[in-house]
């Protein structure tokens, strides 16, 4: 299927800091770097950008919502969507702030998100990590790119698939979390999909286009980067080349050798 591609404009809120992923895939992006809201931060072209390393790890994308809060909380709430859908959702970061000061919650807005599913449930929820609204947040932008205009609905998701049916239609990619503090292992979260790949598609690293359909992640397009994971090679040994260390080869000619057997010497006056 045709994707639509996001278009230019620049990022309103961004989430958290993070850094991108170093080769083969040391560390993990979910979502688009750290952006001041100051005027003197450069402008973004993108809600998301293209990944910083091909074996770059992350799972983002973009739903157009309404955010209403729970009873509880601000931090807590659900996302509804223009076609009825709710959705599970968490307040990250410094959203928190933009949202009490420049944002209608009684309006919808195209958020950046994090999924995640529950693998047993099937049942996504995400973690809103900013927002993509420049006409409204960044009025004195040069880039004219509205929030209109964003791919609503696309998520990025990159990593290793580790369960794959082709009669469900189910995929299940593994991907790895970028540590926060120095000396700490990586951590892993599983994302359930839908759709179809390749013949073999396990333990391969996969850069998918996904869709939101309801509270459903449908794969429009995948392309296969290769092995996850570095394989070592394996030597067989062949049993043909192979002999014992005491084994030396006779030439041609030469006297073959004879055992040499210890005689019992008889004690004197024994016949």
């Amino acid at each position: 299927m045709n994707l639509a591609k996001n278009k230019s404009s620049k990022v309103s809120s961004a989430p958290e800091n993070q850094t991108p992923e170093s080769p083969m895939s040391k560390q993990s992006q979910d979502s688009v770097p750290n952006n001041s809201e100051t005027p003197s931060s450069p402008e973004r072209q993108q809600p998301i950008p293209p990944p910083s390393h091909p074996r770059q790890y992350r799972a983002i994308g973009l739903i157009r919502a309404r955010y209403q809060q729970s009873e509880e909380q601000m931090t807590q709430g659900t996302l509804i969507t223009p076609e009825g859908t709710e959705i599970e959702a968490v307040l990250l970061g410094r959203v928190i702030s933009l949202i009490k000061n420049h944002l209608d919650l009684a309006k919808e807005h195209l958020w950046v998100v994090y999924p995640r599913t529950k693998i047993e449930e099937s049942r996504l929820h995400v973690q809103i990590v900013g927002v993509w609204e420049p006409e409204t947040l960044n009025q004195n932008s040069t880039v004219s790119q509205s929030s209109e205009e964003a791919d609503d609905g696309y998520f990025s998701i990159r990593g290793e698939v580790i369960f794959y049916s082709n009669e469900e239609k189910i995929i299940v990619v593994k991907i790895k979390q970028f540590p926060r503090k120095e000396g700490e292992k990586p951590k892993f979260f599983k994302l359930k999909l839908q759709g179809t790949l390749g013949e073999k598609p396990l333990r391969r690293f996969w850069d998918l286009k996904v869709r939101l359909q309801g509270e459903t992640l449908i794969i429009e397009e995948g392309t296969d980067l290769g092995f996850a994971q570095k394989r070592k090679p394996k030597f067989k040994k062949d049993r043909k080349k192979i002999s014992p260390k005491s084994f030396k080869p006779r030439k041609p000619g030469s006297p073959v050798a004879r055992p040499v057997l210890n005689k019992k010497i008889k004690p004197k006056g024994e016949r």
